[in-house]
């Protein structure tokens, strides 16, 4: 898999380039940002490392969380998400025209790994939190057509795609659900946490939406991983007011722990590290140091290979995948 196949960077740079339109707009009244502990930890003494439009991004001593502080209120966020210019373009001119190579390339593997780890929920009931265009439900749906499958989805442009795939909708913030404490045998959640508020709170919500036993399975970001390390501010990955919060395989463990649930599995079985870096240093004059240079220019691809293979098995990729349970 190359990056290239699963986000065009014409149409990516065009994104970023809407998100910073809509920071100046939104995200106005500095003033009413709020302090925070560290996202996973609770600690309270923070290094700085950057600012990024405008947005500042500090690093816990403690567990090595990279995150937002301070960030914006929840509303501000909330009108990003709903009333941005950049927002509309992610799903109509960014998602939508890559939308079967990722089926392909990620949302179908994402089932199979699903289905082969928890074989003893093919009948049972799963909800997608953030499903968007309910790729993975589709994908699911064909290994386990007796699961019962739930789209949480906020938006109501895609919760209504959602519907046209029938599919159960709940059409709202996870945080906001109600009627169904207890009931989910598993909640998944993809490239979401790095987008939350306060993550605590969804977890705290998601514990209460798991049935004893049941699992959390989720990917998000590893702000220790190669490509985020490599081109630190620079990376696209580190992308405000989007992500707020980069954790690492260590801070993940803390932050589930410390809301009652159990971690099964930590894992990153990133592709694309490398590729990110030797794309942004060919395609965009990113300087990467000497000798990663050196290895996209003189490095042969079973180099590369074999480099992306070690980042991944040696928990450096940034892609980073959670299995995680609830035991009462």
């Amino acid at each position: 898999m190359k990056e290239d196949e699963i986000r065009q960077r014409s149409a990516f740079n065009r994104y970023l380039a809407l998100v910073a339109e809509d920071v100046r707009k939104i995200f106005t009244n500095r003033d009413s940002f709020i302090q925070i502990d560290c996202p996973a930890c609770d600690g309270k003494n923070h290094q700085f490392q950057f600012e990024k439009l405008g947005f500042t991004y500090v690093l816990c001593p403690n567990c090595g969380t990279l995150f937002v502080n301070p960030r914006p209120p929840l509303k501000l966020l909330t009108d990003f998400y709903t009333k941005s210019r950049s927002a509309k373009f992610w799903i109509h001119d960014f998602f939508k025209p890559v939308a079967e190579i990722r089926r392909e390339k990620i949302f179908r593997p994402r089932a199979e790994h699903i289905m082969g780890a928890l074989p003893e929920l093919a009948t049972g009931i799963i909800g997608d939190i953030g499903a968007g265009f309910g790729l993975f439900l589709e994908e699911l749906a064909r290994f386990w057509p007796a699961a019962k499958l739930v789209a949480v989805e906020p938006s109501a442009e895609m919760a209504e795609i959602c519907r046209g795939k029938s599919l159960e909708v709940i059409p709202c913030f996870v945080e906001d659900v109600q009627g169904w404490d207890g009931r989910f045998d598993l909640l998944t959640s993809f490239e979401l946490f790095e987008h939350l508020y306060d993550p605590s709170e969804f977890l705290k919500k998601v514990r209460h939406l798991l049935r004893p036993g049941g699992r959390l399975f989720l990917t998000t970001l590893n702000g220790e991983g190669f490509d985020i390390q490599v081109l630190w501010e620079k990376s696209k990955s580190i992308s405000p007011p989007q992500h707020l919060n980069l954790l690492n395989p260590r801070s993940i463990i803390m932050l589930l722990q410390k809301n009652g649930l159990v971690v099964e599995q930590v894992d990153t079985p990133g592709k694309l590290d490398w590729d990110i870096v030797e794309g942004m240093y060919r395609e965009e004059g990113i300087d990467p140091g000497h000798f990663w240079k050196l290895v996209a220019e003189k490095g042969e691809p079973a180099v590369k290979d074999d480099l992306q293979a070690w980042l991944s098995q040696s928990g450096l990729s940034s892609h980073m995948r959670i299995l995680a349970q609830k035991v009462d």
